[in-house]
């Protein structure tokens, strides 16, 4: 019989959601097989030329291409992996040419922190790109490097360009394959937040429709990533282009359906999954669709939205003219550069995330250049990994760093005691090369357990110290981790605050906007469905933001559990907002203008309150008007919304 724990021995929830394994999809075996190879071969060349030195220095880089290697989308491999090697490239050669220099050392590397922490609020790329700027400007300042100033970055570069090389091999025979499957994995994800919009659990729904705002956010991107390049002239991509604009309809019936809360036969969703498959085959053709009557609105809005969907995914000619990019086209690349160096040059959040990781690193580097400490380019990549503002809590990032440390020391001591130095250390490399990419999606602890014995491995080949590595290993990743958790989380308070509740209050006045839009005589329909889309990819940035948080010991924790609900409220508007909408356009009486602009007031008001305020405050409701209207539900959302700003 299982036994509870004693009330003062449960661990709190803040340590459970941090040692609890996230959710992994399936093997990716193909980039297990990657990083074996990637790993394990420049290793083996290193050998057979007589230079294991440089073979290890060739497998670093490598390692960084494993890490960067998340892309099923081949051209998003090559921004992933070689755009972030160049920056490598860099940080190792500034990084070697200021070893040994003292004080002018510990400047260079500061500043080159703040400059890693400033770009990476730019975006995925921008930060690994920083990330790796900031860890080889660290390696080679810390790190006596062999042959010439230029080899270092050479050999490096090229282990990461090996990775990517291997990542592209199938691209002549899989082209395009990568970005059907990502929409019919769309479809799929549509298929289940239909099937549960008419179930009673509230929070399965909204998982769901959390699901399909990520999907649909990573589908886009990487369509409209291609058709930047093809500038629309491409068959395939306006072709894909057309079918991720046709399923937009069906998720905006889902709220309608959910609010109407009668069961949906189960036809629907095995429509949209068999849509699905044509997508991901390529198949054109009649898709032989039984579809039920409708006898209602809500099933008009449903039957309408699929036979729609049924037309469009499997037409094997689209007009590319009739397409329009629900989240804008991307501009050219030079104006999307000079935009973002602006905006990091000018956001007050860029500045804050550069300052707090400058300061740590130069306590570090300062630390180091006056206390002899071992191998001490450790501790500043410690803080490198776990003072990434955009990687996570950074208090959950620390621990999890400790622990992940630990348990790989334990591997790694095995191999550096066991395994002799040489042509054994290839096979090894294969064996724990491949865990990367396989524990990675399983939390950040995980990863780090994994890429400890790696990273050790190669540093014996570089010092040939062995096991006399692993203390200090230990302790110059603690004192990391203690030196990220004062300078960089204690100290900034307020950094819950700014990263997640001026967030939400833009969410909700953007909220107020679209509700006025929604409604608005004469409104382009392209225009509401990208501020539609924007916005619910922003309340999904805030909701990863907010379970962040969650992770964090009080009171950040508390005050992001406090505020959680408050985010929930906030899409079921936006969900409530879309339903009207769909009830309109199938035949329901639009409502009053007085109505609307009630409504968008009551959320500015809220939108203010949010901003302003530390804590939950009181609020007014003031919402009335016709029982009978379409935003009657959005009306009981709000007021909602307006309750949970409430202190109980």
């Amino acid at each position: 019989m299982s036994r509870e724990f004693p009330i003062g021995l449960t661990p709190p929830d803040w340590l459970v959601r941090n040692l609890r394994p996230q959710q992994a999809a399936p093997l990716n075996w193909a980039a297990l097989a990657r990083a074996a190879l990637g790993m394990a071969l420049p290793l083996a060349v290193g050998l057979a030329v007589g230079q294991p030195a440089y073979g290890a220095l060739a497998s670093m880089g490598a390692l960084s291409g494993v890490i960067g290697d998340t892309a099923d989308a081949y051209r998003m491999r090559i921004l992933n992996i070689a755009v972030p090697q160049l920056f490598g490239a860099v940080g190792v050669t500034v990084g070697s040419l200021v070893y040994g220099q003292g004080w002018l050392t510990v400047a260079v590397i500061t500043g080159i922190a703040l400059l890693s922490g400033m770009i990476s609020t730019i975006g995925a790329v921008s930060s690994v790109s920083g990330l790796l700027l900031l860890l080889n400007s660290v390696i080679g300042a810390g790190l006596p490097l062999p042959g010439a100033w230029w080899l270092t970055p050479v050999l490096m570069t090229g282990g990461g360009l090996l990775v990517l090389l291997l990542a592209l091999l199938a691209w002549p025979l899989r082209s395009g394959v990568p970005e059907r499957a990502a929409v019919a994995a769309t479809y799929r994800t549509v298929a289940d937040l239909l099937a549960v919009s008419d179930s009673g659990d509230g929070e399965e729904y909204d998982r769901a429709r959390h699901t399909v705002t990520q999907s649909l956010n990573q589908s886009y991107d990487l369509i409209l990533a291609r058709r930047a390049r093809y500038r629309g002239q491409s068959r395939e991509l306006t072709r894909m282009l057309a079918q991720l604009n046709a399923i937009t309809p069906v998720v905006e019936a889902a709220p309608v359906v959910r609010l109407a809360g009668k069961p949906m036969p189960p036809e629907i969703p095995a429509a949209v999954l068999h849509i699905a498959d044509a997508i991901e085959t390529g198949y054109t053709g009649p898709t032989g669709l039984d579809l039920p009557e409708p006898h209602s609105e809500t099933a008009r809005a449903v039957d309408h939205a699929l036979r729609h969907v049924a037309e469009v995914a499997t037409s094997p000619d689209v007009d590319p003219r009739g397409i329009d990019d629900r989240l804008g086209r991307p501009a050219a690349l030079g104006i999307r550069t000079a935009r973002a160096a602006r905006n990091v040059v000018l956001s007050a959040n860029s500045w804050r995330y550069g300052i707090r990781l400058a300061l740590c690193i130069g306590i570090a580097q300062a630390l180091v250049s006056l206390v002899p400490v071992p191998r001490s380019y450790w501790v500043a990549l410690t803080i490198t990994f776990v003072l990434k503002p955009d990687f996570g809590s950074v208090f959950s990032r620390a621990l999890l760093r400790a622990l992940g440390t630990v348990a790989g020391l334990v591997l790694a001591a095995t191999v550096l005691t066991v395994v002799p130095r040489g042509w054994w250390d290839v096979p090894v490399m294969m064996v724990l090369a491949p865990l990367i990419p396989a524990l990675t999606p399983r939390g950040y602890g995980f990863q780090t357990a994994a890429i400890t014995p790696v990273i050790l491995l190669l540093s014996d080949l570089l010092n040939h110290q062995g096991t006399a590595l692993l203390l200090p290993r230990l302790l110059d990743s603690l004192m990391g981790c203690a030196i990220a958790l004062v300078a960089g989380y204690l100290l900034w308070p307020e950094s819950w605050r700014t990263r997640v509740g001026d967030r939400l209050a833009d969410a909700v006045a953007d909220t107020a906007a679209y509700v006025e839009l929604a409604f608005k005589d004469g409104a382009d329909p392209a225009a509401r469905a990208r501020m539609r889309r924007r916005l619910y990819r922003d309340l999904s940035t805030i909701r990863t933001e907010f379970q962040r948080a969650l992770s964090e010991p009080p009171p950040t924790g508390r005050r992001a559990a406090a505020w959680w609900p408050l985010v929930v409220a906030v899409e079921r508007i936006v969900d409530a907002t879309t339903a009207a909408r769909v009830r309109v356009r199938h035949g329901a009486p639009p409502p009053a203008r007085a109505e609307v602009d009630q409504v968008a007031l009551q959320l500015r008001e809220l939108a203010e309150g949010v901003r302003e305020a530390e804590t939950l405050v009181a609020v007014r409701t003031d919402l009335t008007g016709p029982p009978d209207s379409v935003l009657e539900p959005l009306r009981q959302e709000v007021a909602a919304a307006r309750a949970i700003a409430s202190p109980h």
